[in-house]
């Protein structure tokens, strides 16, 4: 199968194009600047050169594709108005190159927000609609096109896709905690942050190409709740500095753009999808790899 992945030399998508070669599929991966295409084309992909904001490169990857993975997102907190746009755009361009022929798009997504109390699972649809919601409101918007007869499939990631190297939330908590002195937590630090393993995260994206049916939505969780006093504790230890609580009026002055994040509940099942794939993650848990050092120590 020739697939088409964006993101491709990104945390997750390289080490998805890893496993889609490994496979035998053949990969055209989208690269914006020379590093990458280099990168990709070491592996045994192909490069074309663009980026999220060149529909033309988009639609074209999409057109001479099998099948598209849609795992690249701009993440710009400066502007997430303009990284939105951006991820609607490209899904919009997507879905209409792809629609009618049954040429599966997985496109990336996220656990975050689904529910607050409880466990969110598969069944739930996300509340987020619309140019001006987050993502761009692009899942509802390729699932939607699900039921027009796209074969879409929304790949929700944890909040955190774990590993050495990982420059996301995790290394963001870690950076808080070292300038501030003090690794915290908020409130009675039990409110739960899914993770998984990014070994595990492309084994399911890989799965997923092959086993997922239109309109599925699969949850590429392997903790569902890792207490975020826990994750505290483990950030402490690596760095040997205090562990301390931060009440909830506080959470947002002290973590920054994180702790918007970093104070909710965002426990979340994968039980439906390893039951779909077949996936049992296999990789370390985020506390083991915080305590053997992927995020850094000062020891």
């Amino acid at each position: 199968m020739n697939v088409f992945v964006t993101g491709a030399s990104g945390w997750i998508g390289s080490a998805v194009v890893d496993e889609l070669l490994a496979a035998g599929h053949r990969v055209t991966g989208l690269a914006r600047s020379d590093a990458s295409a280099a990168s990709l084309e070491a592996k045994g992909a192909s490069v074309r050169r663009g980026d999220l904001d060149d529909l033309d490169a988009i639609r074209a990857g999409a057109t001479d594709a099998d099948a598209v993975l849609h795992l690249a997102n701009k993440h710009d907190w400066s502007d997430m108005a303009a990284s939105n746009r951006a991820e609607r755009g490209a899904v919009e361009a997507l879905v209409a190159v792809v629609e009618g022929s049954d040429r599966p798009l997985l496109l990336a997504s996220g656990t975050a927000g689904l529910a607050q109390g409880r466990l969110a699972t598969e069944a739930d649809r996300t509340p987020f609609r619309g140019p001006d919601a987050p993502r761009g409101g692009s899942e509802n918007l390729a699932l939607d096109a699900a039921e027009r007869g796209v074969h879409t499939v929304s790949v929700r990631f944890a909040p955190t896709v774990h590993g050495a190297g990982d420059h996301g939330f995790v290394a963001s908590l870690v950076a808080v905690a070292r300038e501030k002195g003090v690794s915290a937590y908020p409130g009675d630090g039990t409110n739960r942050w899914p993770a998984v393993h990014r070994s595990d995260a492309a084994r399911a994206v890989a799965l997923g190409l092959e086993k997922a049916a239109a309109g599925d939505v699969l949850h590429v969780v392997a903790e569902e709740g890792v207490p975020t006093r826990a994750v505290a504790e483990a950030i402490g230890r690596a760095y040997g500095l205090p562990v301390e609580s931060v009440p909830a009026e506080r959470v947002a002055d002290h973590f920054g753009w994180i702790g918007g994040f970093f104070g909710l509940d965002l426990a979340a099942s994968s039980d439906a999808t390893r039951r779909l794939l077949g996936w049992t993650p296999t990789g370390p848990t985020l506390l083991e790899d915080l305590d053997a050092g992927a995020y850094g120590s000062s020891r």
